[in-house]
C-alpha cells in the first residue's frame, strides 16, 4: 500500500497527516506528502492518491 497526499497549502499539513493516520494508521503505508501550486477544481486544498496490490482469491 502506498498513498501519495497533494496539498494546496502545506499549512494543512498536520490536519491532513492525522487525518491520514486515523484512515490508515492500521495498514501503515508507504506516503508522501507533496505541496503543489494548486489543484484543479474550485476550492480543492488536498488530493489523496492510493495504490493498493489486492491478492486473487477466486480460484
Amino acid at each position: 500500500m502506498r498513498t501519495r497526499v497533494y496539498l494546496a497549502d502545506v499549512a494543512d499539513a498536520d490536519a491532513v497527516a492525522r487525518e491520514h493516520g486515523r484512515v490508515f494508521g492500521e495498514i501503515r503505508p508507504a506516503n508522501t506528502f507533496v505541496q503543489v501550486g494548486a489543484l484543479v477544481g474550485e476550492g480543492y486544498l488536498v488530493e489523496i492518491e492510493a495504490e493498493a496490490e489486492v491478492e486473487d482469491t477466486s480460484g
